[in-house]
């Protein structure tokens, strides 16, 4: 215990986790406002309290809960519940591929732990900032700087919004106002032609297959804006090599 809580503050103290936490702190918005309105709905949906709290803290993925709220309260079969919140995540399937390649040579248990805490938009903030796939000792300090700000600007929200769920009627829009705050953070990320090529494509992609079942258009989406950024960066590498 005393090795790791050296750990710890070692890598608190790592400029690089500061810049994690700034860079984090940009989303902290948009982030709270959808915890607020997820941690409203587990309770509006019958969740009793200490699941709602268990879900909260142990699921940690707010498209996630969304998804399998209406499947709980309907009394869906257990399968059908975990079969959805699997679909919707497959995505991190991908992430985790790409996450390995800066942290393979950390323990099990250390990349479990970095597993439970990334998500979509610590990855984009991570991989702008270390584009290559090459390992620096900054890395996991800036990694554990943005996870713990984002782990929290979610569960705090999230738990307040378990706790005030029946004095907050979900008629605020706060997930509209969540999406909005996120779309503006995202904004600022877009950088170049693949970037904006990929994100119309998936956007087109996403609406295009919103009446799937199981919220199946998100993975249509991630896996249609991953083919057209591929591509766009072979064609744009191929227009280098006849320009010289």
């Amino acid at each position: 215990m005393t090795v790791l809580v050296q750990r710890a503050r070692a890598l608190a103290h790592d400029p690089a986790f500061a810049a994690g936490v700034r860079d984090m702190l940009a989303t902290v918005p948009g982030l709270g406002a959808w915890g607020l309105v997820t941690g409203v709905a587990m309770v509006k949906a019958g969740l009793p309290l200490p699941l709602a709290l268990f879900m909260s803290l142990t699921v940690y993925a707010g498209t996630a809960q969304l998804s399998v709220l209406p499947l709980m309260a309907a009394g869906a079969p257990l399968w059908m519940v975990w079969f959805t919140a699997l679909c919707v995540n497959l995505r991190f399937v991908v992430l985790s591929t790409l996450w390995r390649s800066y942290f393979d040579h950390l323990s099990l248990r250390h990349r479990l732990a970095l597993g439970y805490l990334s998500g979509d938009i610590l990855f984009v903030l991570f991989t702008q900032r270390y584009p290559a796939a090459g390992k620096q000792a900054e890395q996991l300090p800036y990694f554990w700087g943005g996870a713990v700000t984002g782990w929290l600007g979610w569960q705090i929200p999230s738990i307040a919004g378990i706790f005030l769920a029946n004095v907050i009627p979900l008629e605020w829009g706060l997930g509209f106002a969540g999406v909005l705050a996120i779309l503006g953070v995202l904004y600022a990320m877009l950088k170049g032609v693949a970037t904006w090529v990929a994100a119309a494509v998936s956007a087109a992609a996403a609406v295009a297959a919103f009446g799937l079942p199981l919220r199946l258009n998100t993975l249509v989406a991630i896996a249609t804006a991953v083919v057209a950024g591929l591509v766009m960066e072979a064609v744009q590498k191929k227009g280098l090599r006849h320009g010289r």
